[in-house]
C-alpha cells in the first residue's frame, strides 16, 4: 500500500496509507487530518488547499486552469500549492508528503 505524509498546522508529520486511486483530500478524511474541503472535491473552493513538498511537486500531474483559478483565492499560496481533491494517488506518487497551511478561507459560509 502506498504511503504518504502529512506535515501538521504544528509541524509534526503524520504519515498514512494511501490508496491508489482516492485523493488527497479523501486520505485526509479518512485518516482524521485537518482539512475541511468545504465543496466536498467538486472545485469549488480551496479549503483543502496543501503545500506539495517541492520533492515531490514535478510528479504530480499539471493543474488545470480551474484549478489554478480556485487556488488563487487560497491564503498562504506558494509555488508548490494545489488541492488537495485535484491529487489523486498513483504508484508514481508512493511517499508524497504534503504540508497544511496555517490558515483557510471558505468562500461558500463567509
Amino acid at each position: 500500500m502506498p504511503k504518504m505524509t502529512f506535515i501538521l498546522h504544528d509541524g509534526t508529520a503524520r504519515e498514512v496509507d494511501a490508496p491508489i486511486g482516492l485523493s488527497v483530500l479523501e486520505i485526509a478524511h479518512r485518516n482524521d487530518i485537518d482539512i475541511e474541503g468545504a465543496c466536498e472535491g467538486s472545485m469549488a473552493c480551496s479549503t483543502c488547499h496543501v503545500v506539495v513538498d517541492s520533492d515531490w511537486y514535478e510528479k504530480l500531474e499539471e493543474a488545470s486552469e480551474d484549478e489554478e483559478d480556485m487556488l488563487d483565492l487560497a491564503f498562504g499560496l506558494t509555488p508548490t500549492s494545489r488541492l488537495g481533491c485535484q491529487i489523486v494517488i498513483a504508484d508514481k506518487l508512493d511517499g508524497l508528503t504534503v504540508a497544511l497551511p496555517k490558515e483557510t478561507r471558505n468562500l461558500l459560509f463567509d
